[in-house]
């Protein structure tokens, strides 16, 4: 228990690294209460591939041992995270739910492990992610309901921290990854900026359009990961060169924010019961004193999916181009197809793709001048029975444009799942989203945890 009394597992990252600087609780404590939680409750959410029990309890001894000297590496000293099993791990596998990648053993970290451990934090261990972080789904459940899918392809990144079994982790973004999952088990979750974040050491999908992102169970959590890993990797070219604010301080600045709301395409495709949580959460904001306008999509909206896709098949089977022709046999059925139509597209028409959408991208980035975020809601439906991964389609544009979005926890469906609102910012404008994010979270409140 910790010294407010609540038991250890729940708390978020932001109170656990304060918890073990203020010593109410020792890293190995916290690591401890963890297992602990994994053990009660991952037999039938399923979220770990592998949990590291010795070399979370060795991390844990070697943090409290500073801690206790006084010596702290980072802002997350002591505070175990999970990573999804595409994210290289020295000395552990990176398997990406395949087993055409069965016991490949990295011998570095991703630069986004590498960060978070250089801050202090525990990799606890690796979770499960959709083969290739495509379609074809993982065993993970949706501790809401274990009926139900937790979403993809981050699958168990999302259950992992909703049934409070890790209170931070790492996804990855193609099309809609980051920001579904955390939605359907009732969590925040950020998407950067395409390039914020180093994909350095990440098994790939696409050279254009992965994202490395993060879950947690509020917004000054994302806040204090994404200060941890953001910035330039010299061993990545597709980061960016642009500084990184301080984004925690950010969230002090919290104000009702400007808001475009995206009527558009999202209401009219999402269905009844996403529509009235929807409304109702606009309510709540406007009635806190958000200003919330409708604004148009520009025409290049409308090709912004088949841009999208385009792009990334092509590219999925460029980055399968050497395993595929003698795997194909062992590849499941939903990776398997978007490598052979990506291997049928014409170079022209890639190319195309890529113009349309540069087009897009400024077409996004001037109408996002007129307000500090544009709003929708986060998935058309509530998470689905069953193992599909959910529709990613109010994910791709901004995947597709590479501007920063999160997700917050909206509310719950008639059923008792979790719904979410989606905030989308302009390029590198990841300060301001956090900031109206936290507000929103302010005013609609975190969801409770969910009994599994």
């Amino acid at each position: 228990m910790s010294a407010a009394g609540a038991p250890l597992h729940e708390l978020t990252a932001t109170e656990a690294a304060a918890a073990i600087r203020e010593k109410r609780c020792s890293p190995l404590e916290l690591v401890e209460a963890l297992l602990a939680r994994i053990d009660a409750t991952d037999a039938r959410v399923k979220a770990w591939v592998l949990v590291d029990r010795d070399g979370a309890r060795a991390e844990a001894r070697r943090a409290a041992d500073e801690a206790a000297r006084g010596l702290f590496r980072g802002p997350l000293h002591g505070v175990p995270f999970g990573a999804k099993d595409i994210f290289y791990s020295a000395g552990l596998p990176t398997e990406a739910g395949s087993e055409i990648l069965k016991g490949f053993v990295p011998t570095y970290d991703a630069t986004s492990v590498a960060r978070l451990k250089a801050a202090g934090a525990i990799l606890l261990g690796k979770l499960h992610t959709t083969e290739f972080a495509t379609f074809d789904p993982a065993p993970t459940r949706n501790p809401w309901n274990l009926e139900h899918t937790p979403g993809g392809s981050s699958s168990g990144s999302a259950a992992a921290v909703a049934a409070r079994m890790v209170s931070i982790s790492l996804g990855t973004q193609t099309v809609g990854s980051v920001i579904r999952p955390p939605s359907y088990c009732g969590l925040a979750g950020i998407k950067p900026t395409f390039g914020r974040v180093s994909v350095r050491g990440v098994v790939p999908l696409t050279w254009t359009q992965d994202h490395v992102g993060f879950m947690a169970r509020s917004v000054e959590d994302l806040a204090l990961v994404l200060q941890v890993v953001a910035g330039r990797d010299p061993h990545d070219a597709s980061t960016a060169s642009e500084s990184v604010p301080d984004y925690r301080a950010a969230l002090g600045g919290k104000r009702a924010p400007r808001v475009g709301l995206l009527r558009e395409f999202f209401m009219e495709k999402c269905d009844a019961e996403v529509a009235r949580v929807t409304r109702d959460a606009l309510g709540r904001l406007t009635g806190a004193g958000a200003t919330i306008e409708e604004v148009k999509l520009p025409p290049s909206f409308a090709i912004a999916h088949a841009a999208g896709w385009t792009i990334a098949r092509t590219e999925t089977a460029g980055c399968h181009a050497e395993l595929y022709p003698g795997n194909a046999e062992r590849y499941r059925p939903g990776i398997r197809a978007i490598i052979e139509a990506g291997q049928l597209v014409p170079g022209e028409l890639y190319l195309k793709a890529l113009r349309l959408r540069r087009r897009f991208r400024s077409d996004m980035v001037r109408l996002l001048e007129r307000v500090d975020v544009l709003l929708t809601p986060t998935t058309p439906t509530p998470a689905p029975a069953g193992m599909p991964t959910g529709d990613p389609v109010f994910q791709m544009p901004w995947s597709v444009s590479g501007v920063p979005t999160v997700t917050v926890p909206c509310g719950l469906s008639a059923s008792g799942l979790p719904l979410g609102l989606q905030l989308i910012a302009p390029p590198f404008g990841e300060a301001p989203l956090l900031a109206a994010a936290g507000w929103c979270e302010e005013v609609l409140g975190r969801l409770p945890a969910p009994r599994v």
